[in-house]
């Protein structure tokens, strides 16, 4: 089945970087678009960004902060957040279609 687990999340300061790493099994990697979500509280979901074999999508508010990549021969799904706000703050999820992983916490302080 399909399996997606989200890490790298932490506590920075605004300003401060973090990438996140999403290790993707159960299904053919290469072959999907992935995407980026975070939560701020339990009733909202945000995109954050997607990526397909084009490149990268980004939600308006971290355009040109955040850098989406990924590793098909890894099956790795990358957030690489730069210049880190702290209304970034969230849980980020990676999704494939209907399926998504635990999440990662993200907390930036100001």
């Amino acid at each position: 089945q399909v399996q997606l687990i989200e890490s790298g999340g932490g506590l920075v300061q605004a300003g401060g970087s973090l990438r996140l790493s999403c290790a993707a099994s159960g299904f053919t990697f290469s072959n999907y678009d992935m995407a980026w979500f975070r939560s701020a509280s339990e009733k909202d979901r945000e995109f954050v960004a997607s990526v397909n074999w084009k490149g990268g999508d980004y939600a308006d508010s971290v355009q040109d902060r955040f850098t989406t990549s990924r590793d098909n021969a890894k099956n790795t799904l990358y957030l690489q957040m730069n210049s880190l706000k702290p209304e970034d703050t969230a849980v980020y999820y990676c999704q494939h279609r209907g399926s998504r992983g635990q999440g990662t916490q993200v907390t930036v302080s100001s």
